[in-house]
This record gives structure tokens, sequence and C-alpha cells, in this order.
């Protein structure tokens, strides 16, 4: 039996992650999955309830699990707190504690979707990059970090730090991806003005050199990469980029596909694994049944394939989405013609459960 430790979060958190569980439930009946899942408070939401973004009681059930999957974390409401209070530090903590050190990122451009992008379609055609980030090590991790005053000026520092080790084993990922795709890594940096950079290309040229000789590397610093991806989208397949560059550059590539809410992530080490929509919270629109689920689902399907190694429910979850969208079914945030369906959030994840079980 395999056991899911499921964390809504906060803002639409809860209503995608209720659309995957409407999966799972019904896989469990219908597959023999034999899944057990379990939800718990996470974020602002525990926040609210015993002042920490992660308690021990959570973090020893996300422990005990073979996989996590979270909605959204964070929103305005705990802005003002004390950074190791807030919604985000908890993820943080999650992902250091689980030591998953690579977050994966899928970027496909749904041929159906093609015009929700902002790009025009001739440019899109054939797009499908899959981002690798550095997670657990980096700015967001660097100390001393510090906000004081200082001769009566506000001063602030987060260093950027990374070892050697850090930087060889999500590169080793990033080749090991590539292998199974279109034989392609394109490292980011900045090691023109950064020392750490500049150790971050010497040991992925390393690593490249002696075990990855059959896979083409490319290196470019991160304002290039920028613009590149923008104007040839389709010649990108793996895309290894560090903790900062890594977020930065993933929701560059989110666009591509026409909305944040079309974009999974798995946060993977070596034993355990974090399943989440690459969207934020999105507290605007929170409540109103209104949010995308797909995310959500495509980040179920990546559990599946990833944790599971259930290939062939991942690709029935990846299928029936792609039957949705080629149907002309679109929430609203990816809808760009006046003959598409659109539906909230519920429906959308009726409609993509239909599909699932038409196909079985």
């Amino acid at each position: 039996m395999k056991k899911i430790l499921i964390l809504p979060g906060d803002g639409i958190g809860p209503e995608v992650t209720d659309q995957c569980i409407k999966i799972i439930d019904f896989l469990n009946t219908k597959s023999n999955l034999a899944i057990k899942y379990e939800e718990a408070l996470f974020g602002g939401a525990s926040i609210d309830d015993n002042g920490q973004p992660l308690s021990n009681e959570v973090l020893e059930k996300a422990l005990a699990s073979d996989a996590v999957l979270l909605g959204a974390v964070g929103g305005p409401k705990w802005e003002s707190l004390d950074h190791n209070l807030k919604p985000e530090k908890g993820l943080l903590t999650l992902r250091k504690e689980l030591e998953t050190f690579a977050n994966l990122r899928p970027g496909k451009v749904f041929e159906s979707l093609s015009n929700a992008s902002s790009l025009k379609p001739e440019v899109l055609k054939n797009t499908d990059i899959f981002v690798v980030r550095e997670l657990t090590g980096g700015i967001y991790f660097g100390e001393p970090r510090f906000s004081k005053t200082e001769n009566g000026k506000r001063i602030a520092s987060n260093p950027l730090v990374y070892d050697e080790n850090e930087i060889s084993r999500v590169a080793k990922t990033a080749f090991e991806i590539a292998r199974k795709r279109k034989n392609k890594v394109t490292s980011l940096d900045k090691a023109n003005v950064l020392e750490v950079m500049q150790l971050w290309r010497d040991v992925v040229s390393e690593i490249h050199e002696k075990n990855y000789k059959d896979v083409e590397l490319e290196h470019l610093y991160i304002d290039n990469a920028a613009m590149q991806v923008i104007k040839r989208p389709s010649s990108f397949d793996v895309i290894l980029a560090s903790n900062l560059f890594g977020d930065i550059i993933s929701d560059e590539v989110a666009e591509l596909t026409g909305s944040l809410g079309m974009l999974p992530s798995a946060s993977v080490g070596l034993n355990k694994a974090i399943y989440e929509p690459v969207h934020g919270s999105a507290p605007d629109i929170a409540g109103q049944n209104i949010a995308n689920p797909i995310a959500a689902i495509l980040s179920l399907s990546m559990m599946f394939k990833y944790s599971f190694n259930m290939d062939d429910i991942s690709e029935l979850i990846d299928d029936s989405i792609e039957k949705t969208l080629k149907n002309g079914f679109r929430t609203r945030d990816i809808s760009s013609e006046n003959n598409e369906k659109i539906l909230n959030c519920d429906e959308m994840g009726d409609k993509i459960l239909d599909y699932i079980k038409s196909m079985l």
C-alpha cells in the first residue's frame, strides 16, 4: 500500500487538491491501487491553527509517507509575520527535511492551447521544456542572512552559497532525465560576474565530461537564457538551474504553456518526493471555484510516474487532460475563443475524471 500525505494549504490549494482526491478515490475503487491518503494543515492554515507553518506532527506524517501532494501556500494575510513564521518557511523546511534536492518542472505546450499563450503558435510549435531546479541550497538558504539598521541606514543580506556536492547531484539528475528525452541539457548561470556561478559551470562541465558525454551540454547566462526561452522555446530540452534562477525561469516557461495553472512540479530526493502545482495560492480568486486544477492533477500524474512507477496510470491521467482540452473545455485563465466551453474548478475536475472513467 502506498501512503500519500495531502497538504491543501492556502488560497486555491484546497480547491485544486479536491480534484486530485476525486481521481484517487475513483482509481482506488476501479484499479485496485490500494492508495491510502491523509489530509493535514500546512502553511497559513497551520499558522492559524497552531502558530506554526509546519507542525512537528505534520512533519512526522510527511516523513512516514511515500509522497506528499501539496496545493498552495501563502497569502497577504501572513506577509507581516517574521520570516521564520511565514507560510513559505514551512515549505522550505519540508523540502529540506525530506531532502528533496531537485525540483522537476515540465513545461509542455499543448497544441490545443497554443492560442492561450502570449507567443505566436508557430514559435511555440513542438515546445516541451523540462526545468530541473536545485532546491535546497543557494540564496534561499544562505547564511548568515539578516535585515538590520546600521548607522541610520537599513541593510539586508542573503548570501548565495553552493558547494560542489549540491551542484553535482542536481546536475546528474538533469543529465539522467535528458537521456530519456531529447538528450540535451542547458545549464544556466552568471559565471561572468559571480564566483559561485563559475563553480556551478565548472562542476556541471566536469560531471558532463566524466559521465555524460553522450548528452549535449549548453551553457547560457541567465539573462540571455530568459530571452532565448522566448525567442526559440522549441530548441530547449532540459534546463538545469540554481534555486533562484530556476524559480524565475520556470515561471517564464509557464507563460509559454498559457497559464501557471498548467504547470506541475515534483521536488525529488533519493527517497521522498513532494508534488505541487507551480502556481501560487492566488488569494484574489480563492473561494470562487474558478481556479485551474490541471497543474495539480498533472502533479498527481507525476507522482504516479516518479514515486510509484505506475506509468500506465500517469499516461491515463495525461491523456484524459489532453482529451478534455482538445474537446474545447477550458477554465477561465486559459480561454481565448468564444466557442470554448468555460468550466469552473469543480467542473474541470469532473470532466477530466469523466475521460479517465471512459478509458478504463
